[in-house]
């Protein structure tokens, strides 16, 4: 497979941004090569006749059923660039969720401790060895989706964090959920990034069209 014009959200000589489609690993893993980044790597040496091996890295992770923004690094300087901006909490992640329910609060700030495992991440109590604390704030929408904003970055966080209220996301077996999602992977999206760019120092605002059931 083969990474789409469509699929391009930004392209420059520092950074690569693609709408991920859900089902796609970010990274190649056990034995499965066709991923986000390989898609990437394999557009640049196509388009600008790269010889040899090219430089791509992504900057961060986007879960393999879930869908949206995935940022990649084309140089080094901007990779650790972008690394130091996110320790520095300084990305605005937000995401679209369709869920089985509805929270019984139509805003608000979900805190939970999680403890990541094999595959999966428990919320636990605070205080257990390794857990690490999560939060994130949400609304309900008119249109009854979930917009959420990342206030930390934990392994499956927000699927965890809902699924703990009793709000799992639509196709996320995985956490609970018992009705079907889109046909592959779940709602879940990355919809909106704000960041600075780590070149040129600008703001940048990057979106797209959610893939929702």
């Amino acid at each position: 497979m083969k990474l789409l014009d469509s699929e391009i959200l930004f392209e420059d000589q520092h950074l690569l941004i693609i709408d991920k489609p859900p089902g796609l690993l970010t990274l190649p893993s056990e034995g499965v090569t066709d991923s986000a980044l390989e898609r990437g790597k394999a557009y640049i040496k196509e388009k600008y006749q790269k010889p040899g091996n090219v430089f791509l890295h992504q900057v961060h992770r986007l879960d393999r059923s879930a869908s949206g923004i995935l940022v990649m690094a084309k140089t080094s300087k901007a990779l650790s660039r972008l690394n130091e901006q996110i320790r520095e909490g300084l990305w605005e992640k937000t995401y679209l969720a369709r869920t089985e329910r509805l929270p019984k609060q139509p805003q608000g700030e979900l805190i939970h401790f999680l403890k990541k495992g094999d595959y999966r991440t428990e919320v636990v109590p605070e205080g257990t060895p390794l857990a690490k604390e999560a939060r994130l704030t949400y609304k309900v929408r008119e249109d009854g989706l979930l917009e959420i904003v990342l206030d930390t970055g934990r392994y499956h966080q927000i699927r965890a964090q809902l699924a703990a209220i009793g709000c799992p996301i639509r196709g996320d077996q995985k956490y609970g959920a018992t009705t079907k999602g889109p046909s592959v992977g779940i709602d879940l999206h990355h919809w909106k990034l704000k960041f600075v760019h780590p070149v040129r120092k600008e703001i940048m605002y990057i979106n797209t069209k959610p893939r929702l059931s």
